[in-house]
């Protein structure tokens, strides 16, 4: 029988939890996180999952490319960041084991593992409220909104963006992404960006006469910065992790 596997993206779940219980009450945010991924485990009956944590200077990779890359976020608050190793080792004695990789985001181990999964013929589930993993849903990723308990798919997708999951990549090369310190094109806002790319394949759109006015100046003119942003935006699918999925088999103890 194939893996059907429960994909954590960690940050994404715990940071919002801890933001829900009262400060400095360690003991509430292990029972919530538990119950949470518990939760996800039996809903989903999924036979493996695994924690992906962003790994010791996370986003050297892409601030190599463009150094403004995230560098505007505010830091993890102090009282969570002492108590992660903790957590993860609680988790862990629990049979919910964790993963990740110095110098990489969990968004790129996400993208890995996701592929290796889909490419060995299993299923994944993807836990996290990121928009950016919608560019793995045409792998076959399922994506879980565990906050709103349901998915986040292709209806979704065209309600917020008014564009469909493979063309999500085409609309940060040209709106950016303002939370994550993704530039885009000067001037091509997110509006701009969803019609263009609805009235046009996105190789027209940098060419002479197929755009007018300020609108086709700026586009031209901000061909460069598309490429760099699509970049940024591009989750990496082949990073080599020292891994195997045979770790993160939910035991028969485990809830779920």
């Amino acid at each position: 029988m194939s893996a059907k596997v429960l994909l954590i993206d960690a940050l994404n779940l715990v940071r919002r939890i801890h933001a829900a219980v009262p400060q400095g009450d360690r003991d509430a945010l292990y029972e919530r996180t538990q119950a949470a991924c518990h939760k996800m485990i039996r809903h989903h009956g999924v036979s493996h999952a695994v924690m992906v944590w962003d790994g010791e200077n996370s986003h050297a990779w892409r601030q190599g490319i463009h150094p403004e890359y995230k560098s505007h976020r505010p830091a993890m608050p102090d009282e969570l960041a002492q108590t992660l190793a903790d957590l993860r080792q609680a988790l862990d004695r629990i049979g919910i084991h964790s993963i990740s990789l110095a110098d990489t985001e969990a968004d790129d181990v996400l993208a890995t593992l996701s592929d290796k999964i889909l490419k060995a013929g299993g299923e994944v589930v993807l836990a996290s409220t990121d928009k950016g993993f919608y560019q793995l849903h045409p792998m076959g990723v399922r994506q879980w909104n565990h906050f709103d308990q349901c998915w986040m798919d292709e209806a979704s997708c065209l309600d917020r963006f008014g564009l469909p999951p493979p063309r999500m990549l085409e609309y940060w090369s040209l709106a950016g992404d303002s939370g994550n310190g993704i530039p885009g094109i000067p001037g091509i806002g997110a509006k701009t960006a969803s019609r263009l790319l609805a009235e046009h394949p996105i190789t027209d759109l940098f060419r002479e006469g197929v755009v007018s006015g300020k609108t086709g100046e700026r586009l031209r003119a901000g061909y460069p910065m598309a490429q760099l942003s699509y970049k940024l935006a591009k989750l990496r699918c082949g990073l080599k992790l020292d891994s195997s999925l045979n770790q993160f088999r939910i035991p028969r103890t485990t809830p779920g």
